[in-house]
């Protein structure tokens, strides 16, 4: 058996690779922070161009119809780099619930605006104090009407559309708003991720779309794969990390010696990575899943959510303690992947939830095999 990447998956993570440590360095990160700027939108552009926006939609929506795990691939190198880029709220989740549950017209409409980069879309979940998904949404969709409130909502201040969960007669939905018109409010928050603007988003009486193929057990699947592609990119993070916390504690002397050579450090870096490295074999078996076996996915998801929500938490912050006081300057670059490693943690849901999960999915595989 194989277990490693195929040819063309290499190809996809070095172009992805290359591509990004010319145009998202981490001087270019530093300078959208000062400019107070939302996303990197030359490099935004230059993906599309080249094809990487449209690597999960079908090719007769003007995407590439890659799997699951291509689309991890890259998922991995932009966690790597710490883009400003809305990857994950316009292309892994906004796209998605259009091609599981979008009408024909509606997939005909926005999945090529989004495949070209013409259009950026977020994905509305969370309802503040109420939780990221609430059993009973307060949103409401009633005779082509929304009215509620989303937040935090990643990446809205730059969406022209986003996919929202909500009511619909008594069950949970997904619906398309427009975010420009007149029913439609968006207030930005404060947002300890720099590089990911968050928003709040009150709808009193905004048109909206039903995704007619929408209920809680596509809306699962969509969740899930999304949970897939966050641990993708908290492994990528993760190992920008172990390699940036390797290389400084091999410059930096310390009575005479680098810093790497002291056991304790060498302790630390081996732990990191071997979290990091059980992390990406989780991720790989769930990217797999969500084509292949789908109905391993929640089990998949929840283990590859939950390992890399750990390795990310323990490399961004060992990655600062190897560096020292000079770590938690904005000079040096540890922090951008600590802000990012908070954020993540809470894209999704909390660990309690995912932990939950994986205890359902155990016991479901458990009771199927008896």
């Amino acid at each position: 058996m194989n277990f490693d990447l195929s040819d063309e998956q290499k190809m996809l993570a070095e172009q992805a690779r290359g591509l990004l440590a010319e145009r998202a360095p981490y001087d270019r990160l530093r300078e959208l922070v000062d400019m107070g700027a939302e996303w990197d939108e030359p490099l935004w552009r230059e993906l599309a161009e080249m094809g990487f926006l449209g690597a999960r939609i079908p090719e007769a929506y003007g995407g590439l119809g890659l799997a699951d795990l291509d689309l991890g691939v890259l998922s991995e190198e932009f966690g790597r780099a710490n883009c400003a880029l809305p990857f994950f709220s316009s292309i892994v989740c906004a796209a998605d619930a259009l091609v599981v549950a979008g009408s024909e017209a509606q997939k005909a409409v926005w999945l090529p605006l989004l495949a070209s980069g013409e259009v950026v879309a977020a994905f509305a979940n969370a309802e503040g104090k109420t939780g990221w998904r609430p059993a009973n949404p307060g949103v409401r969709f009633e005779g082509g009407k929304m009215t509620g409130s989303k937040s935090p909502v990643a990446d809205a201040g730059i969406a022209g559309v986003a996919i929202v969960v909500c009511a619909h007669n008594g069950r949970e939905a997904l619906a398309l708003v427009r975010l420009d018109q007149a029913g439609v409010v968006r207030t930005r928050l404060d947002s300890f991720d720099e590089l990911r603007a968050h928003y709040r988003i009150d709808f009193d009486g905004a048109e909206a779309e039903l995704l007619d193929g929408a209920d809680s057990d596509v809306i699962d699947g969509v969740l899930n794969r999304a949970a897939v592609q966050a641990a993708f990119e908290a492994v990528g993070a993760a190992e920008a990390c172990v390699h940036m916390g390797r290389d400084y504690t091999m410059d930096r002397q310390m009575f005479g010696r680098p810093l790497a050579s002291y056991q304790a450090i060498k302790h630390k870096l081996a732990d990191i990575l071997m979290a990091t490295e059980l992390a990406r074999s989780n991720a790989y078996y769930a990217g797999w899943a969500a084509n292949e076996a789908p109905d391993d996915l929640p089990l998949a998801a929840a283990a590859a959510r939950l390992s890399a929500l750990d390795a990310f938490s323990a490399a961004a912050r060992e990655n600062l303690q190897v560096h020292g006081g000079i770590g938690y300057t904005f000079e040096a670059n540890c922090h951008f992947y600590y802000r990012r490693e908070r954020t993540l943690a809470l894209t999704l849901g909390p660990k309690g939830y995912w932990a939950d999960q994986l205890v359902t999915a155990v016991r479901a595989q458990d009771g199927e095999a008896a």
